[in-house]
């Protein structure tokens, strides 16, 4: 896809526009309903599809169906991002009202520094083809470690601050409560962050290490930067909206790691059967409509079975809660007989 620099000027401009109309609703510190959380996750997938609808017009199929397979993968990596932004804002102990403040300033250091990474992505595959096989065998072994994070089940897991978090925490101190929404304060004549921006750099600094899974796997869908950019600018800017949506939902997700790992593992596999086509090895390659079929079908049976699951499990819990609670009134009768 040929995109001059006047079209990449006006698709950042627009990104912010979109992202300065998202920080002026959210301006005020507010607990998050779920009706506005749902309106605006809606909105931002309807401009999502319009912006895939208008390259479909404008470039044709092939671009379009890349954005939407990328934007798809994106978004469901982004879910599983969720699991680690609710540790953060449970150890950070984040107030309900300011939480979609952090998240949306943490979303865009996370947008900014993608950025920097999808650049530095397509110049060194740009240069090195081979890299390609790197990238494949990359996301084979992360799909792997994600089925074997999920069978470990720790329920324990608790967020760890990053070194660059407590390089940062020793260099400038953090003061010892909330200030609304200020980042920095004077404490004992000296300037010192606030919980609030630390909580923004962990929830940002934290994203790129999923950046480290996604920007691969987005790679091994589409090469171009334009539509890697803008599948992941349109995953990331709904994510905040995504947090309140679902946030009690997220532990209902069981199976969404298993789904993950098989999108992973399969975008790994297209990339491996790719770096052997560029090398002339006569391989069958994946097509794009293949890809976006297999990724919304195991995102599709990922949540039923998730759901099923779930169900079940709660069913089982009850069952065993009214045992007991028939066993101990079963005891009681007989002492008082």
């Amino acid at each position: 896809m040929d995109v001059s620099v006047t079209l990449w000027v006006l698709t950042i401009v627009g990104l912010a526009a979109l992202i300065g109309v998202d920080f002026f609703i959210g301006r005020k510190p507010h607990d998050v309903s779920i009706k506005e959380a749902g309106i605006w996750t809606a909105v931002w997938i309807v401009l999502a599809a319009l912006f895939g609808l208008g390259l479909l017009l404008f470039s044709g199929g092939q671009p379009a169906g890349e954005f939407f397979a990328g934007f798809i993968t994106e978004k469901s990596l982004s879910v599983d991002n969720l699991f680690v932004f609710v540790l953060i804002m449970a150890k950070f102990a984040v107030p309900t009202q300011y939480q979609q403040r952090v998240l949306l300033i943490g979303v865009l250091i996370a947008l900014v520094l993608r950025a920097i990474f999808i650049a530095a992505g397509a110049a060194i595959l740009a240069s090195f083809a081979w890299v390609f096989y790197i990238f494949g065998a990359f996301l084979i072994y992360t799909a792997w470690k994600l089925i074997q994070e999920a069978r470990a089940d720790d329920e324990d897991e608790e967020f760890e601050e990053n070194r660059l978090l407590k390089a940062a925490e020793r260099r400038f101190g953090v003061a010892d409560r909330y200030h609304g929404t200020k980042l920095w304060i004077q404490q004992n004549g000296k300037r010192v962050m606030t919980p609030m921006l630390v909580v923004m750099l962990a929830i940002g600094t934290t994203d790129v290490l999923f950046a480290l899974d996604s920007i691969p796997a987005i790679f091994g869908l589409t090469q171009d930067p334009y539509i890697v950019f803008t599948a992941n600018a349109f995953a990331l800017m709904g994510l905040r909206q995504l947090y309140f949506l679902i946030g009690g939902l997220l532990k209902k997700l069981v199976h969404l790691s298993y789904g993950l790992s098989v999108i992973l593992g399969f975008i790994g596999v297209k990339l491996v059967l790719h770096a052997l086509h560029e090398s002339g090895v006569h391989v069958p390659e994946i097509s794009i409509p293949v890809s976006l079929g297999v990724i919304c079908a195991v995102l599709v049976i990922t949540t039923i079975t998730s759901l099923m699951a779930s169900k079940k499990q709660v069913a089982e819990e009850t069952g065993k809660t009214e045992g007991t609670q028939k066993a101990e009134g079963s005891e009681k009768d007989s002492i008082d007989v």
